[in-house]
């Protein structure tokens, strides 16, 4: 089974990860190769982050690595929070960095007199691989409900509901939700990369 790097630490985003991979691939987070520094994300783009992470990983460890970035892309707040979305809500006074409940709570309110609920989940990895950089990408339409739904899931998963489903994604069974979603649809790019090199 070919071993991939993915450089995280975050518990939820790995297990996704290795949910939608299943026995293709052996992935292994940061933590798994001993690397326990917090890797800046100081791009003013998801596809920088991605690079950064990826590339930090790659020089310091010499190994081939992907990383990825995902953010939450509103319509009625002009795309945000965009590459801002793990610190939406710190960055508007709502609490910490990295906190879903502040980041939902802060969402909720900034849209709460907007019908315009259209939003999109994009996922940008960052592949370097033998020397090479590679992208790929993501994307997930939807809207944001008025209210949290589901217990399934992380992050705004319990606001967020993709078109044509009528439900959140935290009302979804992981293999559903991993079959449409944004950071799905990513992995499944980069799987048929990797299945063709």
């Amino acid at each position: 089974m070919k071993e991939l790097i993915m450089a995280t630490n975050n518990a939820h985003k790995l297990q996704e990860v290795r949910q939608i991979l299943g026995e293709r691939f052996l992935v292994k987070g940061l933590a798994e190769i001993g690397c326990h520094e917090d890797i800046p994300e100081t791009a003013s783009t998801l596809e920088g982050n991605a690079l950064q992470k990826a590339r930090y990983v790659h020089d310091h460890y010499g190994l081939d690595c992907f990383a990825d970035d995902t953010g939450l892309e509103v319509e009625a707040l002009d795309g945000a929070p965009g590459v801002f979305t793990a610190r939406f809500g710190q960055m508007n006074g709502y609490g910490e960095s990295h906190d879903a409940e502040a980041n939902i709570h802060c969402l909720l309110d900034k849209l709460q007199h907007s019908e315009n609920r259209h939003a999109r989940f994009r996922t940008a990895i960052a592949l370097v691989m033998d020397g090479q950089e590679h992208l790929f990408e993501g994307i997930v339409e939807g809207e944001i409900l008025r209210q949290k739904s589901g217990c399934e899931g992380f992050g705004y998963d319990p606001v967020f509901a993709p078109e044509g489903r009528g439900v959140s994604f935290a009302e979804m069974p992981a293999h559903e939700k991993n079959a449409i979603s944004h950071r799905g649809r990513a992995i499944e790019a980069l799987v048929r990369f990797l299945l063709n090199t």
